[in-house]
């Protein structure tokens, strides 16, 4: 049983809350604490559920506040217990995405081996992983492309799109969408990139379309609410919804999402089940793929990086700690550990972008320059941390003369907004830079390059709480894509560290990562696995 010193404030009042509600006194009162003391606290580390044992669940059922069905705040299944509204996500979702592969079947597809034969030329490899996803993708109405990085996620479904569009009586209506402002804005790009090179008329190709939005955008937040314009009883318009970046969406918004499809609409998701789960509840990517084995395709080849990289991101996914060690040792320029000072080194690789500020460059180009390098760090505070790394870099670089610190906010201050803000179109992820505005006889503003490309820019004072970002943290940094990366864990073992945080890491870079680690922190952190406690596989095994 976890120490009760481990239970926060939170935990604690609502175990209380609950009990002084239940049938139950005595012992068993204070047993019923401790579950749900438990339930609390494993909830805010993600898991959607707890697992009990036999006499814990006869004493749930007891209190008057349990039951199997989502009729009380407490649900009892399967031994796991669940707040009621986890419960009803994982059970809604089940439903809903069981409805959507057991609705009408698709009409007859005389022509599509042709328009495959067309999209996907032959390869010299044993199977074309791409076409097989492109095939389940266009035969079902619901279905996942994962795969690592560089696997031609994008590509895919870029053509899967043309083909749909060549297919349909009608053409078809399709939002793109990721979960953050960064992940909308890559899969935009990358879109724009792909869409000129179809083999198809230029009527096919205009009707796919090249803006994405974030989810909460797609949906309609209604802040600070939890909830959404669009629901059941407000569908979504879309006869195809594709979600990139899939792993870091969280159950409820997943539920809230196929809970918002229009009747017969389509739902692709994309992403990277290896990936980190999402921040809040759930491992719904990964769920998914482990459930629905015939909606689902893994793309095995890998065109963005191979050698050092893949091999080394390879090795931390199946916990080969000698082989990590063998890859970073072995001195390739892309791939290494740190051995200059780690200070120096961030701040050497951070100037570039004030160097071009200090000539007069504008903010794409200062944008693009301060996008190509990023410090990610396991842990916000303490040694080794975003808060640490953000302090160092930023008094090197005043040591430098390349920024002048005036308050806190100064000319070259790079920032990522921690809130989101519908009304000014920023979210939680956004980054943007302060920088003197031409226009107006040089008074600081924050910009920022929305997915379309467009620079939107705002007063410091208006911009949502922010935090400086010459350091972020892994989590954080998923949906970007930086040529090089500086991975910088703590200096002691924490539960935050994980195989799959710093897989993640590795493969946000496109050419080059450094690590800073200890050699026990480092095998340590490779062979802990994320397990988060879900019932969300064995829903689509259990009858309606």
């Amino acid at each position: 049983m976890m120490e009760e010193a481990r239970f926060t404030r939170l935990d604690t009042a609502f175990a209380r809350f609950l009990s002084q509600r239940s049938r139950l006194d005595g012992q068993a009162k204070q047993r019923f604490e401790q579950v749900l003391m438990r339930l609390s606290y494993e909830q805010n580390q993600g898991h959607n559920c707890i697992a009990i044992e036999q006499e814990e669940q006869a004493l749930l059922l007891a209190s008057g506040l349990a039951d199997g069905v989502g009729g009380l705040p407490l649900v009892v299944e399967q031994g796991r217990l669940y707040l009621q509204r986890y419960w009803d996500y994982e059970q809604h979702l089940a439903e809903q995405l069981k409805a959507m592969m057991d609705g009408p079947p698709i009409r007859q597809l005389d022509n599509l081996d042709g328009l495959l034969d067309r999209y996907f030329s032959k390869t010299s490899e044993a199977r074309d992983w791409q076409r097989e996803a492109a095939e389940v993708a266009v035969k079902q109405p619901f279905s996942i492309i994962t795969g690592g990085p560089g696997t031609g996620k994008t590509t895919t479904v870029v053509k899967i799109l043309a083909v749909l569009q060549e297919l349909a009586v009608q053409p078809l209506l399709v939002a793109l969408a990721a979960p953050t402002g960064k992940a909308a804005m890559r899969l935009q790009e990358s879109i724009g990139q792909r869409k000129a090179d179809l083999p198809c008329p230029e009527d096919i190709k205009k009707h796919i379309p090249e803006t994405v939005t974030t989810l909460h955008r797609l949906l309609g937040a209604r802040p600070p609410s939890p909830y959404f314009r669009h629901h059941a009883g407000q569908p979504l318009i879309y006869d195809l919804v594709v979600v990139d970046e899939a792993s870091m969406v969280d159950l409820a918004l997943m539920a809230k999402l196929v809970d918002a499809l229009k009747p017969n609409a389509r739902l692709i998701l994309l992403g990277d089940k290896d990936q980190l789960a999402s921040v809040e509840s759930g491992a719904v990517l990964a769920d998914l793929v482990a459930a629905l084995p015939d909606q689902a395709l893994e793309l095995q080849t890998t065109h963005r990086f191979g050698g050092v990289i893949k091999a080394l991101a390879d090795a931390v996914n199946q916990q080969q700690t000698e082989v990590v060690w063998r890859v970073l040792r072995q001195g390739d320029a892309a791939c290494g550990l740190l051995e200059e000072d780690l200070i120096a080194y961030a701040a050497l690789r951070h100037s570039g972008y004030l160097r071009l500020l200090q000539k007069g460059a504008g903010f794409t180009e200062i944008f693009a320059e301060f996008s190509r390098f990023q410090v990610l760090c396991a842990n916000r505070q303490g040694k080794n941390s975003v808060a640490d790394l953000n302090h160092g870099v930023e008094q090197k670089l005043v040591g430098q003369r390349l920024i002048q610190l005036s308050g806190l906010w100064y000319v070259g201050r790079p920032v990522m907004v921690t809130q989101n803000n519908a009304a000014l179109h920023l979210y939680n992820g956004d980054i943007g830079i302060c920088l003197p505005d031409q226009e107006q006889q040089g008074k600081l503003m924050v910009f920022f390059q929305r997915p379309d490309g467009s620079v939107k820019k705002y007063l410091p004072a208006r911009v949502p709480h922010c935090e400086t970002v010459f350091a972020m943290t892994i989590h954080k940094s998923q949906g970007s894509e930086f040529d090089e990366v500086l991975i910088v864990l703590p200096e002691v073992m924490n539960p935050v560290l994980t195989k799959e945080l710093l897989y993640t890491a590795i493969t946000r870079t496109k050419r080059r990562v450094k690590l800073v680690s200890g050699v026990d922190v480092l095998a340590q952190t490779i062979a802990q696995k994320v397990a988060r406690v879900t019932g969300l596989v064995e829903k689509f095994q259990m009858e309606n």
